[in-house]
């Protein structure tokens, strides 16, 4: 990893892949309703009193992820693996994120913008750099993207219905 010119080829499949990464979870949820939702952290709550990841966190919505990301890695000419390793790190990310909310007292779904973009868009990206072909500028310029598409696409998603909050 290199501080280059940006490779804007590189950043748009990369900001896809999030797309791809961190939507299937708010399809799924839409589309399937209540079915399958089982919290990844079956409900534990740690010494704090609050839950571990709470229960938006679902092992349908990581499911989903690994499904549509593989599939949408493949059309960009990626190996499935790559979208799932892809998806399987954004996830984590997005956990991290939880993770991070609850013991800051923050509820379950509430909105922190850097800590709901920045762990999900960055780990990927760190990760798969060289699969994706990412410098170091162009992943600050896949964080940044994704920060605005999630502040612009949200509220648009929320009133077709398909989000539950316009954030």
């Amino acid at each position: 990893m290199t501080y280059t010119a940006l490779c804007l080829n590189c950043i748009n499949q990369t900001v896809l892949l999030l797309l791809a990464a961190n939507g299937a979870p708010v399809l799924a949820r839409h589309w399937l309703k209540d079915r399958f939702n089982l919290p990844v952290d079956m409900g534990l709550k740690l010494g704090d009193g609050r839950a571990l990841f709470g229960s938006s966190k679902t092992w349908r919505g990581i499911i989903a992820s690994v499904i549509l990301t593989s599939l949408v890695a493949m059309v960009l000419g990626m190996s499935a693996l790559v979208g799932a390793v892809f998806s399987l790190t954004a996830m984590s990310g997005d956990l991290l994120a939880s993770f991070i909310k609850r013991r800051q007292g923050h509820a379950e779904s509430s909105r922190v913008r850097c800590i709901d973009t920045i762990p999900e868009s960055i780990m990927p990206a760190l990760v798969l750099h060289e699969q994706l072909g990412l410098s170091v500028t162009d992943i600050l310029a896949v964080a940044f993207t994704f920060f605005l598409l999630d502040v612009f696409l949200s509220p648009v998603l929320y009133r077709f219905h398909i989000k539950n909050r316009p954030y």
